[in-house]
């Protein structure tokens, strides 16, 4: 049996981003979105980054930091082509294995590759040990309801043609985890919020073809080995098409940015330390649990 902390086979993982290399110009154009979303938070900031590690850009990160000014950027990535293809210094590595000295950098951008690893929690509290004090961290992963059209359909078409399910579609945090992620890895001013790219396939067939030119298609340890059923994938399009002349494919992206603590940085003030009411602020009554209003 598997460890339990063991979600993704690692391995299979690798060699679908290998594969990937060669045919992720499908998807250019969902990829080159995404990047820019989640670039658009370094113009929230008026820190200046000398020293960046990149994971998973898969050649959208790199050329975007190098334009705003990043002098050192390492591109990192369980595939040793992608990384090649980045646009920074590549190193292959494994995400939930760093290899950097403490301080080794200024900024981290994880992008779209976290969702395929065991421990995030472990690998958030790597990425933060390899950052300098006042650092930013800004990453990307799909989030629920991500694929849900396909998950339900998925679910449907194998309990009519077989009893019992199994998991087909890669489980996805929700966006309520994400700040409380990075304040366990000891990330200051944690935020987590999501963005959304509606997508619409001509049919099913091209949303299956997009999964596999990314190499995002099943890598669950527990996902069921057998051959599928011969109908089985046509009766997922199926219920996917439901005669709509388009597919719906929900993208949910959840970004998180955190900072590493650092001097001057704002803090939380200490529970009971307010000079003030809230009640005089808002300019209303304070009033106690299970006191009703005067009339």
């Amino acid at each position: 049996m598997a460890d339990p902390i063991e979600i993704f086979d690692r391995r299979l993982v690798r060699r679908r981003r290998d594969r990937a290399a060669g045919s992720q110009q499908r998807v250019e154009p969902i990829l080159s979105e995404a990047a820019d979303r989640l670039l658009d938070r370094l113009d929230d900031t008026t820190r200046r980054f000398d020293r960046a590690l990149e994971i998973g850009g898969r050649g959208q990160i790199a050329p975007r930091l190098a334009a705003r000014g990043v002098g050192q950027v390492v591109s990192a990535d369980l595939s040793a082509a992608l990384a090649r293809e980045a646009g920074g210094m590549p190193i292959a590595l494994d995400e939930e294995w760093l290899p950097f000295a403490d301080g080794s950098f200024d900024l981290v951008v994880a992008f779209l590759s976290l969702h395929w690893v065991n421990d995030l929690p472990g690998a958030l509290v790597q990425i933060r040990r390899a950052m300098s004090p006042d650092g930013l961290f800004l990453a990307m992963l799909p989030g629920l309801p991500t694929l849900q059209e396909l998950r339900a359909a998925t679910a449907e078409a194998e309990a009519e043609l077989r009893d019992g399910l199994s998991p087909r579609v890669s489980p996805f945090p929700e966006l309520r985890d994400g700040a409380g992620l990075l304040q366990r890895a000891g990330f200051a001013m944690p935020v987590a919020d999501a963005e959304e790219l509606p997508l619409l396939y001509r049919n099913p067939m091209s949303l299956f073809a997009d999964l596999r030119a990314a190499g995002e298609t099943n890598a669950v340890l527990a996902r069921d080995r057998r051959m599928p059923p011969r109908g089985l994938f046509p009766l997922i399009a199926a219920r996917l098409q439901q005669g709509q002349e388009a597919v719906p494919a929900t993208l949910r992206l959840i970004v998180l940015t955190g900072w590493s603590p650092g001097e001057g940085q704002p803090q939380a003030a200490r529970p009971g330390s307010a000079s003030g009411r809230l009640a005089d602020a808002l300019g209303t009554i304070e009033r106690g649990t299970g006191e009703k209003a005067r009339h």
